[in-house]
């Protein structure tokens, strides 16, 4: 049994415990694959956050280590992420004040509080607040993301340094770059070869590992030709292994940093929780939400310790691990382990590395975030829908990405209520020769019950639409009125199967309703309601004045009662004694 508990707690043990040999060429290979990803993937990302390039590849060693002990996938490759760079530099790089060491340890408290945050998410099992982020937002978000980052790598992709504080303030600066002839030829040179290379690759749906020959071609062309001195180059990486930076701290970079940190969790955690849900019903096997998200925490907060910055899964580099043939949580660990063979070993490799390939690595990350034939198809199939995205990727691209964040919360929360405040409302009729009760909207042809009228609500009742039912009811009753040709209306029918909760500002909506229609001798009755619904309406204090008389199982049934008969026959060649069916 405290075998099992520890398993549950490290998934890594157990795959090591029942790891099958016929695995293990299948994940080496993988790792090897993946670390020729996960070096200039990790300096880049470093570089779009603001950050010295080492703190890319310390964020990625530590982070898969504790993974693979801590993590339910067993795919997963965690390490610095596109969508998250922005939000970093964001951040971090106003406090520290163009002092690199101070930016390194506020990146690291920033990885440490948002684990802090995961982790405490997970123990109060808040893995659901990766619904507050609805599919047009996150679209939205992305790609607003992606331009953020394609634009702010531009100038690097050219050779020249042009560093907004706004994501117009840098696009004003590159373009007078470019218009005052500031751009090295040399970069621009490699770094727009690297990018046709990489794109090429991508368009030809090639297996061709474009992305490890631009980076090693380019640091060959540069040592070669002599070009050290001719153009920005990363330069050679100090020697040593991840370890603690996080000097010079105070409480008050705590509390600047709180915010920034729960935004980047909730990001972090909403894709890597889709990914490893995607791969693991992949699998046939099923994720833990909470369990992953103490999983992507404690990995961010070890980074963080570590010289490193906030991490999360990679969407790009996972998908290449399990068509490498991944297994376990191995590949992750081999991955680790070369990319520190790496720093250790060859530091100086990186002297010949120019910026300007790193910079059309992150430009090619970014525009795999972009997706705007998805913003183009929400806008078509749902308008409201189409302008969250809209107002997501303009709050995130033009307002700030933190500010988009908090922007994109706060609509979700918005098209919540708004699409729960109108929610689509209709009577229901019988169509002859069809057994049910339909939607008159979508049957005109359709008759009333005479004397009744059966109304359905498709929404919870709460106090942003109560008053619709009441006025919907009210029109429905006063046409029927206005129609000589129909016997007067002596019964509303509810059709409440859809109304999942009430509140007291819906129990006084209904309360009204029942003293109008009885005004007009017409009594209100429920049909289908749920049991916990009718205990909400006797909390309330309504079990008197709605008692049991009210209630119907079924709307036929309901109809049956007041016909006085099994069956109500419009002369349908099919009705029998069974009655009316279920409503529809």
């Amino acid at each position: 049994m405290a075998q099992s508990s520890l398993e549950r707690f490290l998934p890594g043990i157990g795959v090591a415990r029942t790891y099958e040999r016929a695995w293990l060429g299948h994940d080496l290979l993988a790792g090897v694959v993946v670390t020729a990803l996960l070096i200039p993937a990790g300096m880049g990302y470093a570089e779009a956050a603001g950050l010295p390039p080492e703190t890319g590849l310390y964020a990625t060693i530590v982070p898969l280590l504790v993974y693979a002990l801590v993590g339910p996938s067993r795919t997963l490759v965690l390490g610095p992420d596109s969508s998250l760079a922005p939000i970093i530099a964001a951040a971090v790089l106003p406090l520290a004040a163009g002092d690199s060491e101070r930016a390194v340890a506020l990146a690291g408290l920033l990885a440490v509080l948002m684990g802090a945050a995961l982790v405490i998410g997970s123990l109060a099992r808040l893995g659901f607040v990766t619904n507050l982020l609805s599919k047009p937002i996150r679209v939205g978000y992305l790609n607003g993301i992606a331009l953020v980052i394609i634009v702010g790598q531009t100038s690097k992709l050219l050779g020249f340094d042009a560093e907004g504080d706004s994501l117009l303030g840098t696009a004003r600066l590159t373009f007078e770059g470019i218009a005052q002839r500031d751009i090295n030829w040399y970069a621009a040179a490699i770094g727009g070869a690297s990018l046709l290379l990489i794109v090429w690759a991508r368009i030809a749906h090639s297996r061709f590992p474009a992305l490890v020959v631009a980076v090693a071609g380019s640091m060959v062309v540069v040592a070669v030709a002599g070009w050290g001195d001719q153009l920005p180059v990363v330069g050679a990486l100090p020697e040593g292994l991840p370890a603690p930076a996080l000097g010079g701290l105070s409480w008050a970079d705590v509390g600047e940093l709180i915010g920034p940190a729960l935004g980047i969790a909730l990001i972090a955690f909403t894709d890597t929780a889709v990914l490893s849900r995607s791969l693991a019903a992949r699998r046939g096997e099923r994720v833990d939400g909470n369990q992953e998200m103490a999983a992507i925490g404690l990995a961010s907060g070890a980074a963080g310790l570590t010289g490193g910055f906030p991490v999360s899964a990679s969407s790009s580099r996972t998908p290449v691990a399990e068509e490498a043939g991944a297994r376990t949580q191995l590949v992750g660990v081999v991955g680790a382990v070369l990319v520190a063979a790496f720093i250790l070993l060859a530091p100086g490799v990186t002297a010949y590395l120019p910026s300007a390939t790193l910079a059309a690595v992150v430009v090619m990350a970014g525009t795999s975030l972009m997706d705007l034939p998805a913003m183009l198809r929400l806008g078509r199939a749902e308008a409201v829908e189409g302008l969250l995205s809209l107002a997501a990727f303009v709050g995130v691209a033009l307002v700030g990405v933190l500010q988009g964040i908090i922007i994109a919360i706060a609509l979700s929360f918005a098209a919540l209520v708004y699409n729960a405040s109108r929610p689509y409302r209709t009577e229901l009729v019988r169509i002859r020769g069809r057994r049910g009760y339909h939607d008159r909207t979508r049957h005109p042809e359709g008759a009333r019950i005479p004397g009744v009228l059966i109304v359905r609500f498709d929404a919870p009742l709460f106090f942003a639409n109560a008053a619709l039912l009441e006025s919907e009811v009210h029109k429905r009753v006063e046409e029927a009125a206005d129609r000589r040709d129909e016997p007067p209306v002596r019964h509303v029918v509810l059709s409440a199967e859809p109304i999942t909760d009430v509140d007291a500002t819906a129990v006084d909506t209904l309360t009204d309703l029942d003293d109008y229609l009885a005004s007009r001798d017409i009594r209100l009755l429920f049909a289908e309601m749920k049991g916990p619904v009718k205990d909400q309406l006797a909390a309330y204090g309504l079990g008197d004045r709605f008692g049991r008389d009210r209630f119907f199982p079924t709307v036929g049934a309901a109809v049956d009662e007041l016909t006085g008969t099994l069956r109500y026959d419009f002369g349908s060649p099919d009705a029998t004694e069974e009655g009316p069916g279920p409503s529809a």
